[in-house]
C-alpha cells in the first residue's frame, strides 16, 4: 500500500535480518571471518526471513504493536452496518429516509476492497485506498464502484457507477462516515458503525427493508 512507512518499515525489517545472522551464527557454530562467509551465514539466513515476512504479511500487521510507527493504515477487515441518506428526491418531491447498508471490508496487508448491499441492491469496489496524513488530520477511505440494483427495482433504480469517501473514527476504530456521489447525479451521507469480523455475503434481515419497497 502506498501508504506503508518505509523508513521504519526498512530499520526494522533491517533489524530483524540482523538479530537472524547473529542467531544463525550462534546456532551452527560459524565464525564470520571474511565476506564469503557472511554471503553464505546470511544464503541460510533469508529462509527464515521469509517466514517472518509472511507471517507478517499474512496477519501480524493487525498486531496493534506495530500500528502508527510502523502500518499506518487501520485494520477495517469484516462487515460493517448503519445506514445511507440520500439527497434524491421522488416525484413528489420527497426525500425517502434512511436506506439500511452493509459495507463488507476485505483487507490484508496490500489491498482492500468494499461490497455495499441494501434490500435492493449491491456495488463493488474496483479502485479503493486509504488516504491518510497526519500532519493533516487526514484519515480515510476512498473507492470507486459498480452497483447492481435487484431485477425488480431496475425499473426505477438503474445500474450506476460511484464514488464514496468514507472518514475513519476512532483509534481503535468505532465508525465510518462519509459521503457519495454516482452517475446518475445522486449524492448522500454514510454512517457505519462495525457489525462483526466475519464479511458478511448477504443482506441480514434483521437492518430492516429498504424505504423505497412498499412503493
Amino acid at each position: 500500500m502506498k501508504n506503508l512507512k518505509v523508513r521504519p518499515f526498512a530499520f526494522f525489517f533491517f533489524g530483524i535480518f540482523a538479530l537472524c545472522f547473529i542467531g544463525m551464527a550462534f546456532a551452527t557454530g560459524t565464525s564470520v571471518k571474511d565476506v564469503g562467509s557472511a554471503l553464505k551465514l546470511a544464503y541460510k539466513t533469508v529462509p527464515i526471513i521469509i517466514l517472518i515476512w509472511a507471517g507478517f504479511v499474512g496477519f501480524a500487521w493487525k498486531w496493534r504493536i506495530f500500528k502508527g510507527w510502523l502500518v499506518a493504515f487501520p485494520d477495517l477487515d469484516g462487515t460493517w452496518q448503519g445506514s445511507i441518506q440520500t439527497t434524491w428526491k421522488d416525484a413528489e418531491g420527497n426525500t425517502p429516509g434512511p436506506i439500511p447498508v452493509i459495507l463488507t471490508i476485505k483487507q490484508t496487508f496490500g489491498r482492500v476492497s468494499c461490497v455495499m448491499r441494501t434490500a435492493e441492491m449491491s456495488s463493488w469496489s474496483y479502485l479503493a485506498d486509504f488516504w491518510l496524513d497526519t500532519d493533516e488530520q487526514i484519515r480515510k477511505l476512498g473507492y470507486s464502484y459498480s452497483s447492481s440494483p435487484g431485477l425488480m427495482v431496475q425499473e426505477r433504480s438503474g445500474a450506476h457507477d460511484g464514488s464514496m469517501v468514507l472518514e475513519i473514527i476512532g483509534d481503535p476504530v468505532t465508525k465510518l462516515k462519509g459521503i457519495y456521489w454516482t452517475t446518475r447525479k445522486t449524492t448522500g451521507e454514510v454512517v457505519l458503525t462495525k457489525r462483526c469480523d466475519e464479511r458478511l455475503d448477504d443482506f441480514p434481515d434483521d437492518l430492516g427493508k429498504h424505504p423505497m419497497s412498499d412503493k
